[in-house]
C-alpha cells in the first residue's frame, strides 16, 4: 500500500463510526475526493528520519494531520463563499449547514488522533493560526495580495504540522531547518495541495533524511 492510500484509509477509519450514516457519507466522500499531502508527508517524515519504523503506529498521526487540514481547508471557503447570504434557498441552507457540521467533525476527530501524542501542541496551534488570520483577512481596507498571503498560511501550518507528527513519532523534534523545508514545499502550493494521486515531490523523502542526519550529526558533536 502506497502511503497516500494508507493515509486515506487511515482518516476513514477514523471517520468510521460517526453517526448518522449520511453525516458519515458526507465525511467519506470528503476524504476520497481530498489531496491527502499533509497525511502523506507526515509519513515521509517518520520514514525517512526512521527508515525501520512501523508505519501502522505512525497512521493514525497522518490520518490526525489530514483530518485537520481538511476541516479548515472547509471552513476556509464556507468563510469566503458564504453560502447563506448568496441566493439562500432552504436546500442550499441545509447543504451549508451540512458543511459546517462536516467540517465541525473533522477538525475534532483530528484532534482526537493526536491529543495524545507530542504533536498535540503543534495541532493546537495550528488552529489558533487559523482562526487569528481569518481574523485579519476580514478586516475592512485588506487588499487581495495580504489576504491570499494569510489563506496560503493554512497549507504551511499543515505541512508543519505533519514534519512535526511524522518526526516525533520516532523519539525526536524536527530541526528547524526541516520546518524551514515544510514551509517551502507549501510555499509551492497556491491555497490547496495536488490533486488526489499526486503528493509531494520524489526528493522529498531523501531531503528530510539528510536534513534529519546532519541535524543528528551536529547534535552529537
Amino acid at each position: 500500500m502506497d502511503d497516500a492510500a494508507r493515509a486515506r484509509e487511515a482518516a476513514h477509519e477514523a471517520l468510521a463510526d460517526v453517526e448518522p450514516a449520511q453525516l458519515r457519507g458526507t465525511l467519506e466522500k470528503r476524504i476520497l475526493d481530498a489531496a491527502v499531502t499533509p497525511g502523506v508527508l507526515a509519513l515521509v517524515t517518520a520514514r525517512a528520519v526512521d527508515p525501520d519504523v512501523d508505519l501502522d503506529e505512525v497512521v493514525d498521526r497522518a490520518a490526525g494531520v489530514q483530518l485537520i487540514y481538511e476541516g479548515l481547508r472547509l471552513t476556509r471557503a464556507l468563510a469566503h463563499d458564504e453560502p447563506w447570504v448568496t441566493a439562500p434557498t432552504r436546500e442550499s441552507d441545509i447543504d451549508a449547514d451540512m458543511d459546517v457540521l462536516t467540517a465541525d467533525v473533522l477538525v475534532s476527530r483530528g484532534f482526537s488522533l493526536l491529543a495524545c501524542t507530542e504533536a498535540a501542541g503543534a495541532a493546537v496551534e495550528v488552529v489558533r493560526a487559523f482562526g487569528r488570520d481569518q481574523t485579519l483577512r476580514d478586516r475592512e481596507g485588506i487588499d487581495s495580495a495580504a489576504a491570499t498571503a494569510l489563506d496560503r498560511n493554512l497549507e504551511v501550518d499543515a505541512l508543519e504540522l505533519a514534519v512535526v507528527a511524522g518526526t516525533t513519532a520516532v523519539g525526536g523534534d524536527p530541526p528547524e531547518e526541516l520546518l524551514t523545508y515544510a514551509r517551502e514545499l507549501a510555499a509551492d502550493y497556491d491555497r490547496e495541495f495536488p490533486p488526489p494521486g499526486r503528493a509531494l515531490p520524489e526528493a522529498t523523502a531523501d531531503r528530510i533524511a539528510d536534513i534529519s542526519d546532519r541535524a543528528v550529526s551536529a547534535t552529537d558533536r
